[in-house]
């Protein structure tokens, strides 16, 4: 016999399993969410030390509770985002089971639901959630040998520059994170070169509002998921220090040497790709289109936003973007450490298989997975452009519960006496 039996089983504690027990909730259907660390435990240990969210905190929450203690326009750290999360809980009354591992859910023979193994003995549920997110297993590329003489970890394990080894560092990824990781480095005395490669680059604000404003009124959290396989695109955005929009050309300046792709290695020397200037000018293009769109919105609307005409003005190309460096001899540049800021895969082996594709991807359709019965919540692109976000998670997670409602109905509907 299971020792617990609920309704919706939802694996998770994070931000997407916060959002969809409070869904649930409003929705009057009985649910138990399970999380194996603590509520929100990859924004507290899965991340920097001086990591803070990449919207302003106005922008990067739920709508039921603001944040008490950082100012609207700023960016929470990971340690105020995880208590936020863990607040919400509270608020919401979670039904929260904390230090408990799934894993392994297993469709019932002959009769609904599933049968979850966890380390706390047997759920039984009749729907599941994997509310997991997207961050679960880093990518190292398998470029550089263990055996090269360097220390090499992933963004996830990355802390603070005094975690390095004394000397340079090579930062491979130019998104969110590997900007933030260079630029701490940097600050801290370290000689870095920055693994740049092609990425989106908007403005970290323009004309007195913050980019997510913008996405906002310009209707681009809503653009549809792009074609399977072409979901990620590295976003080169930071709310560090402030909040300031990335430019890599004042990166060099600083004195962040800038290379392309990493590509290969051999004989203790690494080889990148020669497409630094390309990436440059691609992520320029992508920030004047969104201050084109920008300042047609303004002019078409009469908005009295101040021009900022500055915007528009780039720094002269630095050395290592005019003469890119096209190999690199790690032990002469002094590099002991490798950063690979490049991402994570996903592991959903404890579900079903007919849950995932042949790659071990979710197979679903705005999270409701081919797999009658299995959900997913906190993918990027689940169902548009905000689904990356705080915000866009909790209306992910009502489109889930709504189709949870909707099943429920069909299951508990009896048809009248004598109905054809």
């Amino acid at each position: 016999m299971p020792e617990h039996e609920t309704e919706v089983l939802v694996v998770g504690a994070g931000q997407a399993g916060v959002a969809i027990s409070e869904h649930l909730s409003a929705r009057g259907i009985g649910h138990l969410v399970l999380e194996r660390d603590r509520i929100a435990e990859r924004w507290r240990t899965g991340r920097w030390d001086s990591l803070v969210a990449n919207g302003p905190a106005w922008h990067d929450r739920f709508p039921g509770l603001e944040f008490s203690d950082v100012d609207p326009d700023g960016f929470a750290s990971k340690d105020q985002v995880a208590d936020y999360f863990a607040a919400y809980a509270e608020k919401i009354d979670a039904p929260i089971r904390t230090g408990v591992e799934v894993r392994r859910v297993q469709r019932n023979a002959g009769r609904p639901g599933f049968r979850v193994e966890t380390s706390d003995g047997v759920v039984e549920a009749r729907h599941v959630v994997a509310a997991t997110g997207p961050f679960q297993t880093p990518v190292v590329p398998p470029v550089v040998p263990a055996d090269a003489g360097v220390v090499q970890l992933h963004s996830s394990s990355y802390r603070n520059p005094q975690q390095l080894p004394d000397g340079a560092v090579l930062v491979v990824g130019a998104g969110s994170s590997g900007v933030q990781i260079a630029d701490e480095l940097r600050r801290s005395g370290r000689t870095v070169h920055l693994s740049v490669g092609p990425h989106d680059r908007p403005p970290r604000s323009y004309r007195g509002r913050d980019f997510c404003w913008w996405l906002g009124v310009l209707n681009k959290w809503e653009a549809a998921a792009p074609p399977r396989g072409a979901e990620h695109v590295t976003i080169a955005v930071s709310g560090a220090r402030g909040g300031r929009t990335v430019d890599f050309r004042r990166l060099a300046d600083e004195g962040i040497t800038l290379v392309g792709m990493t590509r290969d290695y051999a004989d203790g020397r690494l080889r990148f790709a020669p497409d630094l200037r390309d990436n440059i000018v691609g992520g320029d293009a992508n920030y004047l289109a969104m201050l084109d769109e920008a300042d047609a919105y303004v002019a078409r609307n009469g908005l009295d936003l101040p021009e900022e005409p500055a915007a528009r003005v780039f720094g002269p190309d630095p050395q290592c973007v005019r003469d890119p460096i096209s190999e690199l001899d790690l032990a002469g540049a002094g590099i002991t450490a490798i950063v690979w800021a490049t991402g994570f895969a996903a592991d959903y082996g404890w579900l079903p298989v007919d849950a995932l594709d042949e790659t071990g991807r979710p197979r679903h359709a705005r999270g409701v997975s081919a797999e009658p019965g299995i959900y997913f919540l906190g993918l990027p692109w689940q169902s548009r452009r905000g689904s990356s976000f705080i915000w866009g998670v909790w209306h992910d997670a009502a489109y889930v519960a709504d189709h949870i409602a909707i099943q429920r109905s069909y299951l508990a509907h009896e048809p009248t006496t004598g109905a054809a």
